[in-house]
């Protein structure tokens, strides 16, 4: 879990640097793929703790 912490704050130094630095647009784009795949991959990991669940 904590690898997608880290994930997710590169993801978030990467925006701030494609929004402030000019002509790096491309990097802002790589931060918002790397931030919803984080997202995607804390959803599944979390419906499959869900489902796993004994009722």
């Amino acid at each position: 879990m904590a690898w997608l912490l880290v994930i997710v704050l590169i993801a978030v130094v990467c925006g701030f640097v494609g929004v402030l630095v000019k002509g790096l647009l491309w990097l802002l784009v790589i931060g918002a793929v790397l931030f919803v795949g984080a997202l995607l991959v804390t959803g599944m990991r979390m419906g499959r703790a869900r489902r796993s669940t004994p009722r």
